[in-house]
């Protein structure tokens, strides 16, 4: 076996724990990961020497939105930044893997909607990437067979909204009998529900007693998005899946201590539920909607309270909350503050490039969470659940040679203009103890010492199965 490049350090992030080792890699995947001093330097084969530096595997973001529909501030009809921009962003902070959305529409198929999104992709994507397929709105009887072939055919997380989010966006919510049809269909075939859960009566509610009190700028948020529709909406699609033998569900963004309850409760009873949350929720509150440009610190649903950030950062370390996502939608500051009410603000956030060292500052640096957590959190549970383990989120042989190096002489405040997305950022200022110096994508050096080296046509799309320990019953 020809070995094109080693890298060693003495705290590398590996399947079997952290430690000093060797990492040989030979045609694009990880060929051994022995201990340290294993390999020489020779002709022809380069010794990447990490030492004082963290060896992890590339972070995965599970949860992204590019070329996603965003108004424009003219009133028109806009896209949030494409593949190319979020994916060179991404590897720039240590993302190497990002999974978007294949939205169905009624009038076509999942197949051309999956064709569709292509055509976005394809040759665009500077990272690996995949596609969770979103179904909205009042379901047609002929979508539940084609919603099992897309499972079989390696798309096998399915996206639902048990709300329509805001009142000028209706037809998202699915119905709870199409769900329960959903779930059906999941459970055969080996998929998984990628839910929105949030109570479309409370949340509609609180949108028309805001309005009717004259309440209706964006500070006030949380109160139309609260943690009594987290509270009601997680229980309700839990207890449907309950009913549903077999069928796992990944709750996405949980915001409020309530989902995070709700998720241990079905856990205990040992159902195959997961619990995302996402940077913002966890290093934010409702409090930071009344700062300038307040609106740059929200997606849906809301912010919380104090309390709430501490129960996701107590889920982070119970196993109820398994990975920290960004639900980033990429576009300008004009773009992102337009609406400044609480029915018309734009969602998403810009975040994919600082996550993974934000997370290590806040995780293993300032509440001392081990190297191995936090890499769980940013990769391994996301390759898990998301049916690309072992191929992506380990240090391992056999994986891709997908590694980041993350370096603490890099530390740095971190500030707008040296970021690679959007003209603003909701982190401008944040101190991070680490920055990537080096990040590799199936053993090509993509970005070394903030010098970028990778092309629009690197990333390659990721077929993906679950495996059967995940759809079991809680193994995270």
């Amino acid at each position: 076996m020809l070995i094109d490049l080693v890298i060693r350090s003495d705290k590398v992030a590996t399947s079997h724990g952290a430690g000093a080792y060797d990492i040989a890699i030979s045609g694009g995947r990880i060929a051994a990961v022995a201990a340290a001093g294993t390999f020489e330097a020779a002709p022809g084969l380069r010794l990447i020497d990490a030492t004082g530096r963290i060896v992890i595997p590339g972070g995965i973001d599970p949860h992204v939105h590019c070329a996603w529909h965003v108004p424009n501030p003219d009133g028109t009809a806009g896209l949030s930044d494409p593949p190319p921009i979020v994916s060179k962003a991404a590897l720039h902070g240590g993302t190497t893997t990002i999974i978007d959305f294949a939205r169905w529409t009624h009038g076509t198929t999942i197949r051309d909607t999956i064709e569709t999104r292509d055509k976005t992709w394809i040759g665009q994507c500077y990272c690996d990437y995949a596609y969770h397929v979103m179904v909205e709105g009042t379901l047609p009887a002929d979508l539940f067979g084609q919603i099992a072939e897309t499972i079989q055919a390696g798309y096998p997380t399915i996206k639902i909204f048990t709300t329509d989010i805001r009142p000028s966006t209706r037809g998202r919510m699915v119905k709870f009998g199409d769900i329960w049809e959903v779930f059906k269909v999941i459970a055969a075939n080996g998929g998984m529900g990628v839910i929105h859960a949030e109570d479309n009566d409370i949340v509609m509610h609180m949108y028309d007693k805001l309005i009717r009190e004259g309440r209706t700028g964006f500070a006030n948020m949380a109160e139309v998005h609260n943690a009594l529709s987290e509270d009601l909406s997680f229980r309700r699609v839990i207890r449907l899946a309950e009913q549903v033998p077999g069928t796992a569900l990944y709750m996405m963004h949980v915001s409020a201590a309530s989902g995070v309850e709700a998720i241990r409760a079905a856990r205990a009873r040992q159902l195959p539920i997961y619990g995302e949350s996402l940077h913002q929720y966890i290093m934010y509150t409702s409090e930071d909607y009344k700062r300038e440009n307040g609106q740059i610190y929200h997606t849906y649903p809301s912010l919380k309270s104090k309390e709430d950030q501490n129960a996701l950062w107590a889920g982070t370390l119970d196993g109820t909350i398994n990975a920290i996502a960004t639900d980033e939608i990429c576009c300008t500051l004009a773009t992102k503050t337009q609406g400044k009410r609480i029915d018309d603000t734009t969602g998403g956030n810009a975040g994919v490039e600082p996550r993974v060292s934000l997370m290590y500052t806040e995780m293993v640096e300032r509440r001392k969470y081990s190297l191995e957590r936090f890499v769980d959190l940013v990769s391994t549970n996301a390759a898990k659940l998301m049916g690309l383990y072992p191929r992506k989120g380990a240090i391992a042989a056999g994986s891709d040679a997908d590694i980041v190096i993350l370096d603490p002489g890099l530390r740095r405040v971190l500030r707008r203009e040296e970021l690679h997305e959007a003209d603003y950022s909701p982190w401008e200022g944040h101190e991070v103890a680490v920055w990537p110096s080096l990040t590799m994508l199936r053993g090509m050096i993509v970005m070394e010492n903030g010098e970028f080296f990778g092309e629009a046509t690197d990333g390659t799309y990721l077929p993906r199965k679950i495996s059967s320990d995940i759809l079991a019953g809680p193994c995270l």
